[in-house]
C-alpha cells in the first residue's frame, strides 16, 4: 500500500508537516517495497484549490492513505470520492522516518 505523508521537507529525518494542500513536500512511503519517495509541493503557493489539485496528484500516483494534521472541505470531500483512507496526526515533532516506524510496529 502506498501512503503520502506531507512533510516540512525532502528526507526521512524532516519533520512532519500538519498541513495537506500546502505542504512543502510529500513522501510517498510504499509498504510493499519499504521505499520512500519525496515530492515538492508544487501547489503550495497557489492562491486558492491547492488541496484539491494535490487530491488529483494523489490519485495519479496510486496512493491509499494519506498521513495529514488536517484537510480542507473540498480536498476531504475528494479523497472521499476516490476512498483514500486519511489519517489525522497532530504531533509535528515527529520526523517522516519516526512515523514511518509507527506504522510498521
Amino acid at each position: 500500500m502506498k501512503t503520502i505523508i506531507t512533510a516540512t521537507g525532502k528526507g526521512e529525518e524532516k519533520l512532519f508537516d500538519l498541513r495537506f494542500g500546502r505542504a512543502a513536500w510529500f513522501c510517498i512511503y510504499d509498504d510493499e517495497t519499504d521505499n520512500m519517495e519525496f515530492f515538492e509541493n508544487k501547489h503550495v503557493d497557489a492562491p486558492s484549490g491547492a488541496g484539491g489539485k494535490v487530491v488529483e496528484e494523489v490519485v495519479e500516483w496510486g496512493v491509499s492513505r494519506v498521513i495529514s494534521g488536517d484537510f480542507g472541505p473540498k480536498a476531504k470531500d475528494l479523497l472521499e470520492k476516490f476512498d483514500i483512507q486519511m489519517v489525522i496526526l497532530k504531533d509535528d515533532c515527529k520526523t517522516i522516518k519516526e512515523i514511518v516506524e509507527n506504522f510498521k510496529s
